[in-house]
This record gives C-alpha cells, sequence and structure tokens, in this order.
C-alpha cells in the first residue's frame, strides 16, 4: 500500500488537466454540450419573450377585400 502512494506521490501530472489528454477531452466536450444548450435556451427563452403580441387593426379600404364593396 506505501508502494501505491508513493507512486501517486512520484507522478502528479497524471491529474493534471493539460497533461491528461482523455480527462481534458472529457471536460471539453461536456462544456460544448452545454454552451450549446445553454445557446439554444436562450435563443428559445429570447424569442417566447418578445414574441408577437397581438394582431394591429390594420385599415383595408373596402373595394379591395375578397368581395369588394363599390359605393
Amino acid at each position: 500500500m506505501a508502494n501505491h502512494q508513493a507512486h501517486e506521490i512520484e507522478n502528479p501530472l497524471e491529474k493534471d488537466f493539460t497533461h491528461s489528454w482523455v480527462n481534458s477531452s472529457t471536460f471539453l466536450f461536456y462544456l460544448q454540450v452545454f454552451c450549446i444548450l445553454a445557446f439554444v435556451l436562450g435563443g428559445c427563452y429570447g424569442l417566447y419573450t418578445n414574441r408577437y403580441k397581438g394582431k394591429p387593426r390594420v385599415n383595408v379600404p373596402e373595394s379591395t377585400q375578397y368581395t369588394p364593396k363599390y359605393k
């Protein structure tokens, strides 16, 4: 057991982010997934809060309607 602890002390670079390809790639993958998810959810929230709130009243001349009314 003492030999196992000595091995951890001798090689601290195994736990370092810049020296461990597996740990860094996993971290970067989850960071990318989180950023894309945050971007999509933020966009959806922005579209939801700024959605079109009702139809405006537009004056349409009676002569241009589907069934025109002439005077």
